[in-house]
């Protein structure tokens, strides 16, 4: 987040696009409502009728996949109605003319051909958001998970540098973190092509710093991502892996492929914390230790360093991770994991981390938390990003073209699939299905129908279907509500009786390789009741011969 989380609170209007805080990132959530009843003004931009856009000032509902079209025709309403911040454009940025000649592609007419939105909708959000002293956006996977999530982000960038809503209090553009160490694990360089602080590996001079340390000469060459490692695996050019805190089988674009993929590596371990169905089939499993067992740190979505303390001793044969992970390496003949603590970790950390710098255990303790860039051991933090300059000095505008998504409807497959979370579970479920009272709440999935849709299958609510894509089938009951819009459907992907992710897409965004998640296109055919169905469960995804 280039903000923090208190000054949603401090804003004049919130953009939310692509997210469902109330549901997805409940305690964001309830500030963006506790704003909005102190008088802020809240855009929702997102195809379903979630809670929060049930509140809304005022909620668009794009076709999927157009969110470029949207933002670049808001952009186009503020620069002829004059909205747009001249001072800031002229004083912090680069780009402009070339932004304003793109924008200019999309009239309201063109707009609405792509996104489904009327041009009065546009000109009234561009107008709220442009027109406030303090506007801040708030995204998450709804903007990321597209072949073209890059460039949704670079929009949402263009749109808040051209309205001069970043730099300051209560604005910014935030994504908000699918989970609680996201943001530490990327920071510490858990992305194939950067060590930690963001250092790029390609870079000679980070490269000898950081091998000083460790006793080694580095790769200069970027590895590649997680989705890319299945395909090689799959095709024989990788032969073992190490998973670590993932359950692909549950949470991984097309299953099917994943599940092809772990069964020609030569060898798997698995570290976690639960038997999830990616650890029933390895070969070796670790067992790690839980927050309450660590000693550590982590780094929320505000770029907020906090102590972890243990609680608890590991239960069972648990060890903390990176114990577990430094006895491995040792085992492999390394001569530098000889490290005595997690706090001896962070020293090293701050040693060759520039944002973190400034950081140490004894500093967290008396502040409590610190937000990295943190540089100095006088510093005290930065609450907010790019109050003086930007990272590299001006900020680039970026023209950016509307693009399709990889699969769209046809005659044979109809409906597109929006999936996302439910507020009762967590991500793949490894620990929210373990608890009876979550359960009570929501035990299985399901998948949410529009009554038109439903109409024309007919079926009605809590019947059981059969959902299925170009890459695999399963069997739900149906929610039917106007949540969604006609022509889409919705599922979590928590349950590993009816696996979602059977269902969608592996495309990915060329320069992030993220899966196109967020859509794909899908079919609903009734099922009679006592019919055989190929449900391609997670259990069966997982079944190694």
């Amino acid at each position: 987040m280039t903000n923090s989380i208190a000054e949603l609170e401090e804003t004049d209007c919130i953009m939310v696009i692509g997210s469902n805080p109330t549901e997805a990132h409940p305690i964001i959530g309830g500030r963006m409502m506790r704003a909005k009843q102190q008088g802020a003004k809240l855009i929702v931009i997102d195809p379903r009728a979630t809670h929060i856009a049930q509140r809304a000032d005022i909620h668009l509902r794009p076709n999927l996949g157009s969110d470029i079209a949207l933002i670049n025709g808001m952009m186009r309403v503020i620069l002829e109605e004059g909205w747009h911040n001249e001072a800031f454009i002229r004083e912090r940025t680069e780009g402009f003319e070339a932004l304003k000649e793109k924008v200019m592609e999309y009239p309201l007419d063109r707009v609405k051909e792509l996104t489904g939105i009327a041009h009065d909708q546009v000109r009234a959000a561009a107008e709220l958001y442009a027109r406030q002293d303090r506007s801040t956006i708030c995204y998450t996977l709804g903007i990321t998970e597209h072949i073209c999530g890059t460039h949704n982000v670079l929009s949402l960038a263009n749109l808040a540098m051209l309205t001069g809503h970043i730099g300051r209090r209560g604005t910014g553009v935030n994504p908000l973190r699918g989970q609680n160490n996201v943001q530490g694990a990327c920071d510490m360089g858990a992305l194939p092509n950067v060590l930690s602080g963001y250092q790029v590996v390609t870079s000679q001079e980070v490269r000898e710093k950081f091998g000083r340390v460790w006793k080694a000469d580095l790769p200069g060459e970027p590895g590649i991502t997680e989705i890319e490692m299945f395909d090689a695996a799959y095709e024989g050019r990788v032969k073992g892996m190490y998973i670590f805190g993932e359950n692909p089988l549950l949470g991984d674009p097309n299953v099917n492929h994943v599940k092809k993929a772990l069964k020609a590596l030569d060898f798997l371990v698995v570290q976690d914390i639960f038997m999830t169905e990616v650890a029933e089939v390895a070969d070796v499993v670790l067992p790690g230790a839980s927050f309450a067992e660590i000693h550590g740190t982590f780094t929320n979505s505000e770029r907020r360093v906090q102590r972890v303390r243990k609680a608890i001793e590991p239960v069972g044969q648990a060890r903390p991770n990176w114990q577990i992970i430094a006895s491995v390496a040792r085992a492999m003949g390394s001569q530098v994991f000889e490290y005595g603590s997690a706090e001896e970790i962070f020293q090293e950390i701050s040693a060759l981390t520039p944002s973190y710098g400034g950081m140490s255990y004894q500093r967290l303790e008396s502040a409590s938390s610190l937000q990295w860039p943190c540089p100095t051991e006088d510093h005290p933090g930065t609450v907010f990003l790019h109050q003086d300059r930007f990272a590299k000095g001006t900020g680039t505008m970026t023209p950016i073209d509307y693009e399709p998504p990889a699969e769209l409807p046809d005659e044979e497959y109809p409906l597109q699939l929006i999936t996302g979370r439910d507020i009762f579970h967590y991500n793949t479920g490894s620990m929210t299905r373990r608890c009876s009272k979550l359960m009570m709440e929501l035990s299985e999935n399901y998948v949410e129908v529009n009554p038109l849709d439903a109409e024309k299958l007919g079926i009605l609510g809590q019947d059981q279907v059969r959902v299925s894509s170009r890459r695999g089938c399963l069997q739900v009951r149906t929610v039917v509500s106007e949540r969604v819009r006609p022509g889409h459907v919705f599922m979590s992907f928590h349950f590993s009786d009816s696996v979602t992710n059977v269902l969608t897409n592996d495309a990915l965004d060329p320069i992030t390789k993220t899966p196109e998640y967020d859509v794909c296109s899908v079919r609903l055919d009734p099922v009679e009741a006592g019919a055989e169905v190929g449900n391609q469960s997670a259990k069966q995804a997982a079944a190694m011969s």
